[in-house]
C-alpha cells in the first residue's frame, strides 16, 4: 500500500484501519515468536508491550481510567490496540517485544482490570509512520486537554513539516482551531500548566495571549484564577489592562452651542421667575422646562404666565 494511501485512510479516523470486533485467536507466549502482520488482532501478552515513545498525551483521568478497567473486566477490550513488532531497549530481548503505537488507556485500563493478554494489532511500521500514527489518533480523541493538542499539532509541523491546512485536513479540524491551539505554546510555562490540570480553560488561555509579555500573562492568570473568572470576565480584565485610560471616565457629552437669543431668553426667564429654566432648541423647535421645588414657586410659575392658582 502506498504511502499516500495510508495518510489518506489515517485522515478518516484509525477506525477506518481497524476491524470493530477482534477475532478468536491464539495466544502469543512470552517468547520470542514470529508475529505476521496480518491486520487480524493477536492477543498479545500486557507484559510484552512497551509504552509508546511518541505519545503526546501527559495526562490520564484515573476515574475513567477506573471506569474503563471494570468494563473490561466485565465484557473485554471491544477495539483492539496497534502494535508493532519490537521492544523499545536496545538488548537482545527487545526483539521479542512489542511497541504500543495506539491504544495507551486500553493498555493501562486491562493491566488494572487484571488483564493477562490484550488483542492487538500488529503493523509494520517505521518510526515516523509510528509517530504519525500516534499523534493523529491522539488528536481525534476529545479528552485531550488544550496543551496536549497544542504540542501534538506542533510535533506535526516540526516533525513531519506539515502546514497548518495540511494538519486541519488530517485530523478533521479547521486550521483557525490549529493556529489557536499553536499559539497556546507561547503561554509561560507556569500558564500552560494551569491549562493543563483544567485551572483555566482554552478560552481563558486565549483571552492572556492578548498580553504582550511572560509576566502580565502570569500576573494575570494568577488574578483570574483567585477571582474564579468567567472567559467573559477574563476578557472584559484584559482589555481593561490593555486599554486602562478606557475605563477611568466616559467621556464627557460634547454640549451643543446654544444660540445668543435663545442663551438670552432663557437668562431672562429665570431672572424673572427665580427658578431654574432650561431652554433646549433645535433649529427653531424645542421645549421650555421650568423647574419648581413647592406650591409657591408654582404658584408664581401661574402668576407669570396670566393665570391664577385659584
Amino acid at each position: 500500500m502506498s504511502t499516500s494511501v495510508k495518510r489518506s485512510a489515517l485522515g478518516k479516523g484509525l477506525e477506518s484501519l481497524l476491524p470493530s470486533r477482534p477475532a478468536v485467536v491464539p495466544t502469543v507466549q512470552a517468547v520470542a515468536v514470529e508475529v505476521p502482520s496480518t491486520g487480524k488482532p493477536l492477543e498479545i501478552p500486557v507484559e510484552l508491550i512497551d509504552r509508546n515513545p511518541f505519545q503526546t498525551r501527559t495526562h490520564f483521568d484515573e476515574v475513567k481510567i477506573e471506569e474503563l478497567a471494570k468494563s473490561i473486566a466485565a465484557s473485554g477490550v471491544v477495539q483492539p490496540i496497534v502494535v508493532r513488532k519490537g521492544g523499545t531497549g536496545t538488548t537482545p530481548e527487545a526483539a521479542s517485544r512489542f511497541t504500543l503505537i495506539t491504544g495507551e488507556r486500553r493498555l493501562i485500563a486491562s493491566k488494572k482490570a487484571g488483564k493477562t493478554t490484550i488483542p492487538s494489532i500488529v503493523r509494520e511500521v517505521s518510526n515516523v509512520q509510528a509517530m504519525e500514527m500516534t499523534i493523529v489518533e491522539n488528536l481525534q480523541r476529545a479528552d485531550l486537554n488544550p496543551i496536549e493538542q497544542a504540542h501534538a499539532y506542533h510535533r506535526l509541523s516540526k516533525d513531519f513539516h506539515m502546514t497548518q491546512e495540511q494538519m486541519a485536513e488530517r485530523t478533521g479540524k479547521d486550521r483557525a482551531s490549529v493556529a489557536n491551539f499553536l499559539r497556546l505554546l507561547k503561554l509561560p510555562e507556569a500558564v500552560q500548566k494551569m491549562v493543563e490540570v483544567g485551572d483555566l480553560s482554552f478560552g481563558h488561555a486565549r483571552a492572556l495571549l492578548a498580553l504582550d509579555t511572560p509576566e502580565s500573562i502570569t500576573a494575570a492568570a494568577q488574578k483570574v484564577l483567585a477571582l474564579n473568572m468567567s472567559v467573559r470576565g477574563t476578557e472584559t480584565y484584559i482589555q481593561g489592562l490593555i486599554n486602562p485610560e478606557s475605563k477611568l471616565k466616559p467621556e464627557a457629552k460634547q454640549v451643543p452651542v446654544m444660540d445668543a437669543n435663545v442663551r438670552e431668553a432663557q437668562d431672562n426667564l429665570r431672572r424673572s421667575l427665580g427658578l431654574k429654566v432650561t431652554i433646549d432648541d433645535k433649529n427653531g423647535k424645542g421645549k421650555v422646562v421650568i423647574e419648581y421645588s413647592g406650591i409657591e414657586d408654582f404658584d408664581a410659575i401661574l402668576t407669570a404666565l396670566g393665570q391664577s392658582a385659584h
